[in-house]
């Protein structure tokens, strides 16, 4: 009976492998897989019982026996109306606007709109990540303070506003006919919360900058993925680059390696939340691209993904107790309360820059602002919470990013290369 509360509480110290900071051993209760399966239990609780009552819809024949006012939800909900395009990339984006030779200066105003946009956006809510899950909040000098240990309250924070714009959204502007079940969206919400919360738990952990090359190098599990949800197929260069930024994040991450602060060290608790964060994260990429063969829009998906994902984690934390304790913190601490809030409107106006960046301009030029974000991520880290970078950790991000930029550029001419391409061909298919 006591063997269980033994072992998970000298979990931390086996896992790191040396002395974590007293905040993160309060408690057996406050190891991060301890809480990963508390999580996991309260959204089985939900997942279990939604998936017996689809089971007894489809086995019922409720599509041509079922009548009432509850119909159309459960159809929509188990059913769909089953119509995808014929074409996968029919609804994968709304149709691009292409530019006018009298509009040049509109579509460079756009483009730095885009670009200040994305910029704005995601370096704010990075700075905003790490300030709230490795600082503490309400210390003096007399009280030291106290850190916020819930990352799930964070990722309910971001899903519950980005629901709500996607639903106006959807709700103002004309949309196509929706005919996906709606229980589909759940394998993506349930994946996309799993990577958020690793991806938060990894910063008390590890720096902010291992994190960011960390999902630099998501495109390898990604391709993985692609082979095993979706049978794609990888031009040379994909696996060249590939190789080329897993060189550079090695170089980064032995260079930390010698310095061991509680701040730069990579722990192993941390890298195995981070290989959560990129597998849940490519796990996601994939489904959505296998559920836009129906015909939606991105921001109804934005929108079916994050229903499931609210319902999801409310119900874990009022399963748990977590979402009283998590008020009580942020009316304890103004600070949180605004930093928790404007983490969740940068991720919210993040995605929806994100639509709109791709279909003005296209995958390419997004990817390139994105990449360059990145790197900016890191430097203003650095710059903000005083992370060291060696040379050699230097020259590894630099070979990291002449990787995804060549990643780019090789893309871009395969398009324009597929596009010269007799008919009946098709490109292979990319991350």
């Amino acid at each position: 009976r006591f063997c269980l509360p033994l072992v998970l509480a000298s979990l931390p110290t086996m896992a790191t492998g040396e002395e974590i900071a007293p905040a993160l051993q309060d408690s057996w209760g406050d190891f991060w897989l301890f809480r990963f399966f508390v999580n996991a239990a309260g959204y089985a609780s939900i997942v279990v019982p939604g998936f017996l009552l689809i089971q007894y819809f489809k086995r019922r024949n409720y599509l041509e026996t079922g009548r009432g006012i509850c119909f159309p939800v459960i159809k929509s909900c188990v059913f769909g109306s089953e119509v995808k395009s014929v074409h996968q990339d029919d609804g994968s984006l709304p149709p691009r606007a292409e530019p006018t030779e009298s509009s040049t200066a509109r579509q460079v105003f756009k483009l730095l709109f885009c670009a200040a946009g994305l910029q704005a956006s995601y370096l704010t809510w990075g700075v905003l990540q790490e300030r709230v899950m490795t600082r503490t909040y309400g210390a003096t000098e007399t009280d030291p303070g106290e850190k916020f240990k819930d990352s799930q309250f964070l990722v309910f924070m971001n899903r519950i506003l980005a629901f709500t714009v996607a639903g106006l959204y959807c709700a103002l502007t004309k949309q196509p006919r929706h005919g996906a079940p709606m229980y589909k969206y759940s394998f993506a919400s349930l994946s996309n919360i799993l990577s958020s919360w690793c991806q938060y738990e990894a910063l008390k952990y590890i720096s902010f900058p291992t994190q960011v090359l960390a999902k630099a190098s998501k495109v390898i599990p990604v391709m993985m993925m692609g082979k095993l949800v979706s049978r794609k197929s990888y031009e040379y260069w994909e696996y060249l680059t590939a190789a080329l930024i897993s060189v550079g994040v090695s170089m980064f991450l032995l260079s930390s390696a010698p310095n061991r602060t509680v701040s730069t060290v990579t722990t192993f608790s941390g890298i195995v939340l981070l290989a959560g964060y990129i597998i849940f994260d490519s796990f996601t990429s994939n489904w959505q691209d296998a559920l836009f063969t129906y015909k939606m829009s991105p921001v109804q998906m934005m929108f079916g993904v994050n229903v499931f994902s609210c319902l999801f984690t409310v119900g874990s934390l009022l399963e748990q107790g977590a979402l009283l304790e998590s008020l009580r913190f942020m009316a304890r601490h103004s600070e949180f309360t605004a930093h928790a809030v404007l983490l969740s409107v940068c991720s919210a106006c993040g995605q929806l820059f994100i639509f709109y960046t791709i279909n003005q301009f296209g995958a390419a030029v997004f990817t390139i602002i994105m990449t360059l974000r990145q790197a900016f991520a890191i430097l203003l880290s650095c710059l903000i919470y005083g992370h060291t970078v060696t040379v050699v950790g230097g020259l590894g991000i630099a070979v990291v990013f002449m990787a995804l930029f060549l990643r780019v550029y090789a893309r871009s001419r395969m398009k324009k290369r597929s596009k010269k391409l007799p008919l009946g061909e098709t490109p292979v298919q990319k991350v």
